[in-house]
């Protein structure tokens, strides 16, 4: 069994995707409220952008990931992703 020592020392897994970007939602609604003391609203603030940025990158591996599966298939050609509003 391992020592608490050992658990602390071992990587924290990352909640899924799905969960941070509900989170991260979360926290944007409450921000937009404003009815909170500047403390509470900097470390919303500062959890959001964490958020944001791990979502971000779990994006960008996914898209990454889904080009070389297309890649693979040789008969598929990998396609830039753009939203429709900047069509």
């Amino acid at each position: 069994m391992a020592s608490k020592k050992e658990q602390a020392a071992e990587p924290e897994t990352p909640p899924p995707f799905e969960q941070s970007l509900d989170e991260l939602e979360t926290i944007v609604k409450e921000l937009e409220t404003g009815d909170m003391p500047l403390e509470r609203a900097l470390e919303l603030f500062e959890k959001g952008v964490g958020l944001s940025e791990s979502c971000r990158k779990r994006l960008e591996d996914a898209e990454t990931k889904v080009e070389i599966l297309l890649k693979k298939g040789r008969t598929l050609e990998a396609e830039p992703f753009t939203l429709d509003d900047e069509e």
